[in-house]
C-alpha cells in the first residue's frame, strides 16, 4: 500500500477585545493492525437502502445470509472540502468515505457485516494510493470475516454509502447517528467553525463583510467614526438594525484591522466597529447571503472589508 500524508490542524488563538479609548483609527481589534473479526451489526444500526438519507434504519444484518461482496478497490486517496462537513477523505472516484460508530479503532474491528455491508460497502486496502492530504502513518488494514482486507484509517474500517452515487455526495453523513465522514487523521469530519466576521463575494456587490452566521454587515450613514464611533441608530431602528456585537480581532478573516474595536453606546450595549464605524445586520435578511437592507432609505450600506459602504452615493 503505498501512501503519503498532509496533516491539518485548527489554531485558535486567545485574543481580548480591543477597548476604545481616547480616540478611533488605530491598528488593532477587537493504529493500524489487521484482526479476525466476527461480529454482526446489531439491530438499527445499518442505513436502509430503500429509506432516506439520514433517517431510514434496517432491521439488522441478516445471519445466514450471503456474504456482501469483496471490498471495491480505493484507488488514490485524497482529501476534499465540504462546507458542512469540513475536511474528509475521498477515494480514487471521489466518492466520500465514512467510518462506524459500533466499530473499533484500537483495535481495528469492523461489525458491519451481510446487510449492512450491502448499505454501506467496505472499502479494500490492497490497492489504496495516498494523495494529496493522506498519510499512510495512519492507514492500514483489517481482516473481515470473509478474509478480504478492509482499508483502515486511524485504526477505523473505511466505508462507502451505497446511496452516495456521484462524487461529493454525503448522504450517509449522521445516518443513524453512527455514521460519519472521515478525516484523514481517522476522526469524524468536522467543519471549521465560521469566523465572526468574515468576507464574501456577492455577485452584484463584490466583496463585503458577514457576520459568524453569514449574515450581511451594514453602515448607517448618519453615523459618526470620528474622533470616536457614534451610533445614530436608537430606539426603534436597533429593532429593525441589531447591532453587532464585539469579535475578537483573532477571529475575523480577511477583514481590515485597523479601526477594527468596540464602542459603548449610550444604552450600555457594545458594538463593534469596522474602521472605527459602527457596523449592524438587518431584521429583513431572513437567509445568509440576503443583501436586502442594501440602499434602504438611502442611508444604510454593505460594508466592504476597509469599512467603507459598498455603493453609496460619492460625497
Amino acid at each position: 500500500m503505498k501512501t503519503s500524508w498532509r496533516s491539518a490542524s485548527l489554531v485558535v488563538g486567545a485574543a481580548a477585545v480591543l477597548a476604545l479609548t481616547t480616540a478611533c483609527g488605530q491598528d488593532g481589534g477587537g493504529a493500524t493492525g489487521s484482526q479476525n473479526v466476527g461480529a454482526t451489526a446489531a439491530p438499527g444500526d445499518v442505513g436502509d437502502l430503500g429509506a432516506g438519507a439520514g433517517d431510514g434504519l434496517a432491521t439488522g444484518a441478516g445471519a445466514g445470509q450471503a456474504p456482501a461482496s469483496a471490498p471495491e478497490p480505493a484507488g488514490k486517496l485524497s482529501v476534499s472540502a465540504n462546507a458542512e462537513i469540513g475536511e474528509l477523505v475521498t477515494d480514487g472516484a471521489g466518492r466520500t468515505l465514512y467510518r462506524f460508530d459500533a466499530d473499533t479503532a484500537e483495535p481495528p474491528k469492523t461489525t458491519c457485516e451481510n446487510d449492512c455491508a450491502t448499505a454501506w460497502p467496505p472499502v479494500a486496502a490492497d490497492d489504496a494510493l495516498a494523495g494529496e492530504g493522506v498519510d499512510k502513518a495512519v492507514l492500514g488494514e483489517v481482516t473481515r470475516p470473509d478474509g478480504t482486507k478492509q482499508l483502515t484509517i486511524g485504526g477505523w474500517p473505511a466505508y462507502r454509502y451505497a446511496k452516495d452515487t456521484a462524487a461529493g455526495d454525503v448522504k450517509g453523513q449522521g445516518v443513524g447517528k453512527k455514521w460519519y465522514a472521515l478525516a484523514a487523521d481517522g476522526k469524524k469530519a468536522k467543519a471549521e467553525p465560521a469566523a465572526g466576521l468574515s468576507t464574501r463575494e456577492d455577485p452584484k456587490l463584490g466583496e463585503i463583510v458577514v457576520d459568524k452566521n453569514g449574515m450581511t454587515v451594514y453602515r448607517f450613514m448618519k453615523d459618526e467614526a470620528w474622533p470616536k464611533p457614534v451610533s445614530a441608530c436608537t430606539g426603534a431602528c436597533v429593532e429593525k438594525w441589531p447591532v453587532v456585537a464585539p469579535v475578537e480581532a483573532n477571529d475575523t478573516k480577511d477583514v481590515e484591522k485597523k479601526g477594527l474595536m468596540s464602542f459603548t453606546r449610550p444604552d450600555g450595549a457594545a458594538q463593534q466597529t469596522i474602521d472605527c464605524w459602527p457596523i449592524y445586520t438587518f431584521g429583513g435578511d431572513k437567509e445568509a447571503g440576503d443583501t436586502n437592507g442594501q440602499g434602504v432609505g438611502g442611508t444604510w450600506y454593505a460594508v466592504a472589508p476597509d469599512g467603507k459602504p459598498v455603493g453609496a452615493p460619492k460625497k
